[in-house]
């Protein structure tokens, strides 16, 4: 499948970007900001009726910048209140999106890429292969089309999702795109999303995480899922070239806010990783650090070798590493019926074969 440029996308710039080219064409700058304003607030995405701007100004904008948004291909409910978009991109490429719901508000959980490189076996979406990086506007798209769905649709719960980018794709592996969309998102006059409202997951794709630092101090979740090297690598074949000593290392190297730590997301699975010695060796690891162990009951896709523990067995793991005096928590599984749960996005199509090993 063949990307064709076209024009860029109004989605892509930062309000400082937006206020440069109005002043490098001697429109006024306070144009910029209450246009930005109407594309993150009431979400005009045509800029139609847009009041207190020139309309050499939106003229301008709509002849030489893009306001095309992700189109819906397809939307499933889950009993849960979950729910999932097919999301298509301007090249015909798709990608799923979930609106999670919680107690207060929804949170929205992101794909970076179309598919992903990274190939864990326990994914559903590292069984398709990786075809491209999503850019920046395609990244911001996803989280505007869920926001305006949730607030025509449950008007009840209007307050801005969070993010997670536990989408499809590793975001660490699509570090540049990544990084600005969240710039996008915190933005006052734009989505005005606080940085503690996003968190970042990473199977540990070090290239990336050398510069995390670059990011603004949102939340960092490691998909850990093992304690041990070689059943990490069988679940996450990064960690053949990254190993657990090299990974920690370079976590031990992020600055963290005060009162702030980092999240291992631990996928459990029957008879693999839900062993007394994985919550001993889990806890020599995880002792000493800041940390939040999110336990994570396999969620099942079709042809997974996998099988989800009982729920006996994923209350004594939580048991056992709290004896050690770690924060553990269990990750209530949302969408499963319409497999949006963790690891089961897959958009279904042949991509391109692309690796990083």
């Amino acid at each position: 499948m063949k990307y064709t440029p076209q024009l860029t996308s109004i989605y892509s710039l930062t309000l400082n970007e937006l206020q440069n080219e109005f002043s490098r064409n001697s429109f006024k700058e306070l144009g910029a900001t209450e246009l930005y304003r109407n594309l993150y607030k009431t979400f005009n995405s045509t800029l139609d009726n847009v009041p207190n701007i020139a309309e050499n100004s939106i003229r301008f904008i709509k002849e030489n910048y893009s306001l095309e948004l992700p189109k819906i291909s397809k939307i499933q409910k889950s009993d849960d209140l979950t729910v999932k978009f097919l999301m298509e991109m301007r090249d015909g490429y798709k990608v799923e999106t979930v609106l999670i719901p919680f107690a207060k508000k929804y949170t929205i959980c992101l794909s970076s890429q179309v598919g992903c490189a990274m190939k864990c076996s326990f994914c559903f979406t590292g069984k398709q292969g990786l075809a491209r990086n999503l850019e920046t506007h395609e990244i911001v798209g996803q989280y505007i089309i869920a926001y305006k769905w949730l607030r025509e649709n449950r008007p009840e719960k209007i307050a801005p999702p969070n993010i997670v980018f536990m989408g499809q794709g590793e975001p660490l592996h699509n570090f540049d795109h990544v990084k600005k969309a969240i710039e996008i998102f915190l933005i006052a006059q734009g989505l005005h999303i606080g940085f503690r409202q996003i968190t970042l997951s990473t199977a540990g794709y070090l290239p990336g995480l050398k510069r995390y630092s670059e990011l603004p101090n949102i939340n960092l979740a490691l998909s850990l899922h093992s304690p041990v090297d070689e059943h990490r690598s069988t679940l996450i074949p990064l960690n053949k070239k990254f190993n657990l000593e090299t990974l920690f290392k370079n976590l031990d190297e992020i600055k963290l806010l005060k009162r702030q730590f980092i999240t291992y997301e631990y996928l459990l699975i029957k008879d693999l990783n839900d062993r007394d010695e994985d919550i001993e060796l889990l806890a020599k690891w995880l002792v000493n650090r800041r940390s939040l162990i999110n336990i994570i009951p396999f969620n099942e896709f079709p042809g997974t070798p996998y099988k989800r523990p009982t729920n006996e067995r994923v209350l004594y793991f939580r048991d056992g590493l709290e004896k050690y005096g770690l924060n553990a928590k269990i990750r209530t599984t949302k969408g499963g019926d319409i497999l949006a749960a963790c690891g089961q996005l897959n958009t279904k199509e042949k991509l391109q074969e692309h690796s990083i090993f």
